[in-house]
């Protein structure tokens, strides 16, 4: 059931009219509807969201967590109903057990009955960390974007990492040829605040003021001097002052575009 049918349901098993609903939370009959019906643009605010919970008594954050759900890539939505519906299965197999003091032989059965399998840790890999897309970034010459717009681990586009696990870690597009061949424009790279840099490193280089970033190596030069060195041989260095940097974090995986 979509977001805007179980508001809909919640508000007729309430008796309330749309003119009710609209009246009281301040936001207009036409857009409620739209919601309701699911031709809605944009996705609700927070904020209504909000509101409709406390006056169609939903528990709280229940219509906030639907709607960030609904608002996910179709096939990370996808991956995460599966892996939400695996978990309540196993939920119930433990309450099971709880529940009649079954002993441990028969666990077996239980998951037979519950169609869970067990997989073979020694070949299996971890599903890994949906690590958010914040931006693009650019290989050539500091661009000035504001990637702090985005809250920690939320962004408009994410990708699976496997056997990642920084939770700050970020994702971004490469714009431009200067770190070629190794990273081409279109390619996704993943960066880890909690990876250590070194000299030579391929680093996403955030300024303090103005607010720009860069992709680069980076080595740690006299003075507290920092290069900035493109791959490709066409594109100079660049020397920077220690204190205009705020942030270096190192490239820890990349996907290419085919």
């Amino acid at each position: 059931m979509s977001l805007g049918q179980i508001i809909r349901q919640k508000r007729e098993q309430l008796n309330l009219t749309l003119d009710e609903v609209s009246n009281r939370i301040g936001f207009s009959k036409p857009y409620l509807s739209t919601i309701e019906t699911g031709k809605v643009k944009n996705p609700p605010s927070d904020e209504l969201l909000t509101k409709l919970e406390k006056m169609l008594q939903f528990e709280a954050g229940q219509l906030l967590h639907i709607a960030h759900v609904e608002a996910l890539p179709s096939d990370i939505r996808h991956e995460y109903e599966s892996a939400e519906a695996e978990n309540k299965k196993w939920r119930k197999v433990v309450q099971n057990l709880l529940d009649n003091k079954n002993k441990p032989s028969r666990l077996g059965k239980l998951l037979t009955k519950s169609k869970l399998k067990i997989k073979d840790d020694k070949l299996s890999i971890a599903a890994g960390r949906l690590v958010p897309i914040i931006n693009k970034v650019s290989a050539g010459y500091p661009t000035d974007f504001n990637d702090l717009d985005y809250p920690v681990g939320i962004a408009d586009d994410y990708v699976r990492c496997p056997d990642l696990h920084d939770p700050n870690a970020f994702a971004v597009r490469v714009v431009g040829d200067s770190m070629e061949p190794k990273f081409c424009e279109g390619d996704i790279v993943i960066f880890s605040p909690a990876a250590d840099v070194k000299n030579g490193d391929d680093c996403f280089v955030r300024f303090a003021m103005p607010h720009e970033t860069t992709f680069k190596r980076v080595f740690f030069e006299k003075k507290d001097k920092i290069r900035l060195q493109p791959r490709n041989d066409k594109y100079p260095p660049s020397i920077i002052e220690g204190q205009r940097i705020n942030g270096l974090y190192r490239a820890i995986i990349r996907y290419e575009q085919l």
